[in-house]
């Protein structure tokens, strides 16, 4: 039986049921709205506000075509011209926002843990969706990762996917592996230079591998992760050459993995350090998919949480 749900925060917890209805949900949500041509109105009347703490063009800008799509109205939080700017707590910019009557709050913020702190201080019926927090998690990215996977692999129990890059720092990462375990996947490789390796104790139910070649061997799906700078201190890697050499995803080391496997990223992509663009834009690559899917799910999601 799926779970009812009020907030999405992580998809650690959540089991298959759930998962299972998400991506069903964003599936009729897409042929009910012409794949984005026809407005519904099954949020008329409720509001969401974007609160991004942090850059982001796929997250934001599909969190909003999602909301506009379901009949929502929208607010954009312009955090260089808030109050934050003058010292207001996060907390206070919660209530303050609360006074207003929203239905959902979209957030994503530089600190782990901030959607979850967000929830727990909440002093209204806010839905809190989490649009990636630190390294912690990106539950929507997990859930589009996983339905672009579905479209074209309708089993997951039969599947060996690897995942290659900056594991340690990826809320991608995080959230991809609980959506894939959950659903069934046979086998998850985690592959990149042992120092943006996580400990194994981490990933349980994974390997780990600092050998890329290894790795992709006949693999089904193939999640290439970006190289996450902002949040590397003090971390020692090759040079961008010589990290391509090992770790990116070119055409001829993609004939390692199964036949037509599936080619994914999660954006934005280093064409040339983490994959190579014949790849990125060559007949494996379903990137540009993930970036459609990205409008349903979040749809989905949204209606999910609000519809009554």
């Amino acid at each position: 039986m799926s779970t009812h749900l009020r907030h999405l925060i992580t998809l650690q917890h959540l089991d298959a049921a759930t998962l299972q209805r998400l991506l069903d949900r964003a599936e009729s949500l897409r042929d009910a709205c012409a794949h984005g041509t026809r407005r519904l109105d099954l949020l008329r009347g409720r509001t969401v506000l974007n609160l991004f703490f942090e850059p982001s063009t796929r997250t934001r800008t599909s969190f909003e075509l999602a909301a506009r799509r379901l009949g929502m109205d929208v607010v954009n939080f312009d955090i260089t011209s808030s109050s934050t700017s003058k010292g207001e707590t996060l907390l206070d910019t919660l209530h303050t926002l609360e006074a207003m009557h929203l239905d959902a709050l979209v957030v994503r913020h530089r600190e782990s843990g901030t959607p979850d702190f967000l929830v727990r201080h909440a002093a209204s019926a806010v839905s809190i969706i989490n649009a990636g927090d630190g390294n912690h998690a990106h539950p929507t990215q997990g859930l589009l990762d996983a339905l672009t996977v579905r479209q074209h692999r309708r089993r997951f129990d039969t599947l060996t996917a690897t995942l290659c890059g900056d594991v340690l720092h990826s809320r991608v990462a995080r959230s991809d592996v609980h959506a894939l375990q959950t659903l069934g996947v046979r086998r998850l490789r985690l592959c990149g230079p042992p120092a943006l390796l996580p400990a194994a104790a981490d990933f349980p139910g994974c390997t780990l591998h600092d050998d890329f070649d290894a790795a992709i061997e006949g693999s089904d799906v193939v999640i290439m992760l970006r190289l996450q700078k902002e949040r590397m201190v003090a971390t020692l890697l090759p040079d961008e050459a010589a990290y391509f050499q090992r770790y990116g995803l070119t055409a001829d080391r993609l004939r390692r993995a199964a036949p037509e496997a599936l080619v994914l990223h999660p954006g934005p992509i280093n064409r040339g350090i983490e994959i190579a663009s014949e790849v990125a834009d060559g007949p494996q690559s379903r990137i540009l998919e993930q970036v459609a899917n990205g409008v349903f799910v979040r749809m989905a999601v949204l209606a999910d949480l609000l519809a009554r």
